[in-house]
């Protein structure tokens, strides 16, 4: 029996600005109103970037915890939030691993290829990986690439993450187009109907529904929101924040699966 379908949101990311899409939430009451949108809509997973005064990515601590903090205001154990490390060419790794240490965290996404670039810190981040067991902090890892599949797999398989089946997502495409991406994107949604773990993909621009279906046909689950895409069509915005995630509901019946609750996911 496939699992419930999971439909995270991610509703801004480390770029964009109101500019982009009026809709883009940059402070704490914009995430909060923004969590009430999604949750009615059936996400369970919001994926939270912060900003700082002058509205650029941010990993400040006290930040997230104003975020967070609003968001619970407004839904509170209505859904999981899930912090991201993302270094945007701004935080190393010390940093980023320093940022979940001291939040703390219900959830974090981690990118492999940041927080690990390779074995000569494996010590390090499997130190930082048991000790997110102890704290009850549940993790997803990107992949961006099959290089980065096959790095986590050989890690999987060391027992690196403490568990057998650790959560995934696999990046379909890049936020500014570049050579060999399609092709990558492609290899990876091969790579995905194969894995013994759970994912989940997330795409860019209109090509997000194709990767909302290809996640509801083959046991998989999405990610999608303004961080990735605002488009309707080529030349259209997307109204709101639920507009994709009814899409992903959708998606779900067509393909026989049930939409998964809080509870499923917790």
């Amino acid at each position: 029996m496939t699992d419930p379908f999971i439909i995270m949101s991610a509703p801004n990311g480390a770029r964009r600005q109101k500019s982009d899409h009026p809709l883009i939430p940059v402070t704490p009451e914009d995430m909060a109103d923004c969590a009430e949108e999604i949750v009615a809509a059936g996400a369970t997973i919001l994926h939270l970037h912060v900003r700082d005064k002058n509205n650029q990515h941010s990993l400040d601590v006290d930040r997230y915890r104003a975020s967070i903090a609003a968001i619970r205001s407004r839904v509170g154990e209505r859904l999981v939030i899930q912090a991201t490390s993302e270094a945007v060419g701004i935080y190393n790794r010390q940093q980023q691993i320093a940022m979940v240490k001291e939040l703390r965290p219900e959830a974090v996404s981690l990118a492999l290829r940041e927080i690990c670039p390779g074995d000569d810190e494996l010590v390090e981040t499997g130190e930082f990986i048991a000790w997110m067991k102890q704290e009850h902090v549940f993790p997803q890892y990107i992949l961006y690439d099959e290089a980065d599949y096959m790095r986590f797999e050989t890690y999987r398989k060391q027992g690196i993450f403490q568990q057998d089946t650790p959560f995934v997502l696999f990046v379909l495409g890049r936020y500014i187009p570049e050579p060999g991406a399609e092709e990558m994107a492609e290899r990876l949604k091969e790579i995905s109907k194969q894995a013994e773990i759970p994912w989940a993909v997330c795409g860019f621009g209109t090509n997000e529904k194709n990767c909302v279906q290809h996640a509801a046909d083959n046991g998989g689950h999405i990610r999608v929101g303004f961080e990735n895409n605002i488009w309707q069509s080529e030349d259209i915005l997307l109204e709101d924040h639920s507009e994709m995630i009814s899409y992903c509901s959708d998606a779900a019946a067509r393909s026989n699966r049930t939409v998964a609750s809080i509870d499923d996911v917790r």
